[in-house]
């Protein structure tokens, strides 16, 4: 009875999940639009410079799109901390189940965002004018608010594409919208089964991150890319690329092949099965739920280059016997 009870509350589950409309996706221009008051407000409170705001926004929440935005506003990435006494939510991050600050308004969250850089260790940012927004990107990365090297580049591009550097000066900043004379944006692009679609960071090179089920980066491969070339583009090894996608550092790389950027999981997030389509291997049955490789054939006792039939179950997660 009670294995019964389970599977109907599991049907019931993911027929509501089913029933849920789609989110609609933000605009980086429409994220600045909902909330550049409250960044101008918060820079005239505290003197963090409107554009810095606004972009660590974009660039932490992809345009406000991401689950931590959506779920809990909360739109820094902003952790727990011991003396946080509001609410949580927890995501898998530098370790798992990592806790990460929960608000009931994203207002909420724009201001804590403000009260976490008066902390001593940023104070010196705080000797810099509100319109040097170069001095305070590369300020943050400095005082450590940020592991990623690339970090005050990635602020900077996004305060000089959208102009933000013009609320800082008093200057307000609006988009026209997109209509008959204005180019539509590109549809937005999905994973193939078992990748998730999530926060897209815009890069050099013409490259766009996007988000594997929430939790791991990767681009997509263009025609005549390679691991090397790849690499340059990112500012990463090709070795390491290759060697996170359990691939030959001189493999060819076909159009629109997802090339993870960080290493895969040891298990997905949701699914516990595969049964195996026509074409498939183990490797790509791996790519396509961002395993390892070498978990993946663990789990099914079998070789790393074994042949899978079409139709054979494949375990993703450690069968418990």
């Amino acid at each position: 009875m009670h294995r019964i009870a389970a599977m109907l509350l599991a049907f019931v589950f993911v027929i509501g999940a089913q029933a849920q409309p789609p989110f609609k996706r933000n605009t980086a221009e429409e994220y600045i639009t909902m909330w550049k008051e409250v960044a101008v407000k918060k820079m005239k409170e505290h003197g963090i410079p409107c554009s810095i705001t606004l972009a660590q926004g974009l660039l932490e929440s992809g345009n406000g799109n991401s689950v931590l935005a959506r779920e809990s506003n909360n739109h820094f990435g902003i952790k727990c901390t011991p003396d946080w006494k509001g609410g949580r939510a927890y995501h898998d991050d530098d370790v798992k189940n990592d806790c990460f600050r929960a608000y009931r308004d994203a207002a909420d969250c724009f201001e804590d965002h403000s009260q976490f850089l008066k902390r001593q260790r940023y104070a010196k940012l705080f000797e810099l004018k509100t319109t040097d927004y170069k001095g305070w990107a590369h300020g943050l990365k400095d005082a450590g608010y940020a592991t990623d090297p690339h970090y005050p580049r990635k602020l900077i591009e996004l305060i000089e594409r959208y102009e933000l550097y013009k609320l800082d000066e008093g200057v307000d900043v609006a988009y026209k919208p997109i209509g008959k004379d204005t180019p539509k944006p590109a549809p937005e692009r999905r994973s193939r089964r078992g990748a998730v679609g999530g926060d897209v960071i815009h890069i050099g090179a013409g490259r766009d991150i996007e988000v594997f089920e929430g939790r791991i980066k990767f681009v997509r491969a263009k025609s005549g890319d390679t691991f090397r070339k790849l690499a340059a583009d990112l500012e990463m090894t090709h070795g390491m690329l290759a060697r996170w996608n359990d691939m030959d550092k001189e493999s060819s790389l076909t159009e629109g092949q997802i090339i993870f950027i960080q290493p895969k999981r040891s298990t997905p997030k949701s699914a516990t099965i595969h049964t195996v389509q026509q074409g498939e291997t183990l490797w790509s049955i791996s790519q396509q739920y961002g395993i390892k490789l070498s978990k993946l054939a663990k789990y099914n006792g079998i070789d790393k280059d074994a042949s899978v039939k079409s139709g054979q179950t494949i375990a993703l997660k450690k069968v418990r016997r």
